[in-house]
């Protein structure tokens, strides 16, 4: 089967997107994990596809699969390469979208200056929607709101870490850390992304905290390990630093492939996202039908 595709990358995050605006693929688990593998495929840390509307007052239907893949709720950097795709392929005329994805709605806008910004709906803290199974735990107070103890048993990686759990459509663990740098993201990021209080596993998150508006991340993502950024882990990692006292209301996140802008009012608010989103080739791919 050969397929059209676009390598697109939002802050260093890399994506093959694929449309299925006129018709399905229907590509497997495997063929996606060809498209993403970066030795025999095109490589991506995700593959986004672009398919029509599917209700009233939607746009299109965005589905999103990670390098291993599954298909997952949410992606905020790709979603706004998403929103540069439909744009420049004539898929659309707007500059502000309404698009489904598996987690809900989310509003891209494209902006004068070139950047995206999305409107990623408000956080999720209630956990049994994260989902989080906090049997037995006994929660740490902190700002005016609480961390919770997770026990990662390894024989090279045995500690207790505490990290604020909630959704952005997908399930983030965050926790501070003092230096990002030398954070034990390898080794206590795929215990995180595994441990048996996420029934759906988690993306695992690394904050050092700057100052009130600037705070530094690494992010061990759900079924693709760590990347170069992680925009939903950005939004999550912001909103967990106001309610732990940490932040004020809008934050520089400078990840290890650029820096996003992520604003938050409080409460029931949503969450706004900003930054870059860039087209970096288009191509074709012979993918095997016996994978």
């Amino acid at each position: 089967m050969r397929i059209p595709f676009t390598k697109m990358q939002g802050a260093g995050n890399d994506f093959v997107v694929l449309d299925e605006t006129r018709g399905r693929l229907g590509l497997s688990a495997a063929q996606y994990r060809r498209l993403a593998d970066r030795h025999f495929g095109v490589g991506a840390d995700q593959i986004l596809t672009v398919r029509p509307s599917p209700g009233p007052g939607i746009d299109f239907e965005y589905v999103i699969h990670n390098a291993d893949g599954a298909e997952v709720e949410q992606c905020g950097n790709g979603a706004r390469c998403f929103a540069r795709y439909v744009r420049d392929q004539g898929l659309t005329g707007k500059d502000a979208i309404r698009v489904r994805t598996l987690g809900g709605v989310i509003e891209p806008q494209l902006n004068a200056d070139g950047r995206v910004t999305v409107n990623m709906g408000a956080p999720v803290f209630e956990l049994a929607d994260i989902p989080f199974e906090a049997t037995g735990l006994q929660p740490q107070t902190s700002g005016t709101w609480q961390k919770w103890p997770l026990a990662l048993v390894d024989t090279a990686q045995a500690a207790t870490v505490f990290v604020a759990v909630l959704s952005m459509g997908n399930p983030h663990a965050v926790q501070v850390v003092d230096d990002v740098e030398t954070a034990p993201v390898l080794a206590q990021g795929p215990l995180i992304e595994r441990h048996p209080c996420f029934p759906r596993r988690v993306n695992a998150g690394f904050m050092q905290v700057v100052d009130r508006g600037h705070i530094r991340l690494r992010v061990f993502e759900r079924g693709a390990g760590e990347t170069l950024a992680c925009g939903s882990g950005a939004c999550a990692a912001v909103v967990a630093g106001i309610r732990l006292g940490l932040l004020d209301s809008t934050v520089d996140v400078q990840t290890r492939g650029g820096t996003l802008t992520i604003s938050w009012a409080g409460a029931t608010s949503p969450v706004l996202m900003t930054g870059p989103a860039t087209t970096v080739f288009h191509g074709e791919i012979d993918l095997p039908d016996n994978l």
